[in-house]
């Protein structure tokens, strides 16, 4: 993997950030997506000086498609082979009933999680194909296996999340380019706390009694995928904790 393009979105915190480190720790170039340019060249400067990796940043909104196309078709030249598509960016905003929450926050959860996946494929993967070589690793969820109470469009952007990866890897098979959905469950990051609106005591509550996932744990198998011989696909991954059945079937201590 050693100096492969990677390019990440959401690379801000949480599993995008994750990824970064691990991929920069393992010699690879980086460029790095996210809303918060301030976070982002926190870590752009944190990985140079710990790997002297080389670093690019592209600080947009995946929901914005004219800027992500403004950027990506005016990366330099040297950055336009990228390796490896990181499609992270992602939410989930509330807990409300289907029936009885904001569409605001539906219309975000979509357009991030879906539209803004769509969009980053759809610039990118031409690229892989012309090239003979490339990599696309969605970052889905156990979510999108099954609906839970109050998670309904959470749970339908994942699920649209494999499906996605699915579709892309028929249109695919005849290519080199190979399709990863990887499917997190109870990972401890600063996803809770967003979807609960800032609620950072009921966000702690989720990871009260048993071990969570950790962003670096879903970055390291997001790493094997990519680092796996050519002739291997790792098409899809359901990484859980130990105590951890399903989205709601959770074992805690007492």
């Amino acid at each position: 993997m050693k100096d492969k393009l990677i390019l990440i979105t959401g690379a801000s915190s949480g599993i995008g950030e994750a990824c970064a480190r691990v991929f920069a720790k393992n010699g690879c170039r980086l460029i790095l997506n996210a809303r918060n340019q301030e976070k982002l060249c926190e870590l752009k400067k944190e990985l140079e000086e710990a790997y002297g990796t080389d670093i690019l940043l592209i600080p947009f909104d995946v929901r914005n498609r004219e800027e992500a196309t403004r950027v990506v078709n005016s990366l330099p030249d040297d950055w336009k082979a990228i390796d490896v598509l990181i499609n992270n960016a992602g939410l989930a905003l509330g807990t409300d009933k289907e029936h009885q929450g904001d569409l605001d926050e539906f219309c975000t959860m979509i357009d991030t999680n879906v539209k803004g996946l769509l969009t980053m494929t759809r610039l990118l993967v031409p690229g892989m194909v012309e090239r003979g070589h490339g990599h696309i690793i969605n970052i889905g969820s156990v979510a999108g296996d099954a609906a839970y109470p109050g998670g309904a469009v959470y749970c339908a952007t994942k699920a649209a999340v494999k499906v996605l990866s699915d579709g892309l890897r028929m249109d695919l098979y005849d290519t080199p380019i190979r399709v990863t959905n990887l499917k997190p469950g109870l990972v401890e990051t600063n996803f809770s706390n967003t979807r609960l609106h800032g609620d950072k005591a009921e966000a702690k509550k989720l990871y009260t009694g048993i071990q969570p996932l950790t962003g670096a744990d879903i970055a390291e198998v997001a790493y094997f995928a990519a680092s796996a011989p050519a002739h291997v696909q790792i098409a899809e991954v359901l990484v859980l904790a130990t105590h951890q059945a399903s989205p709601q079937m959770v074992w805690r201590e007492k």
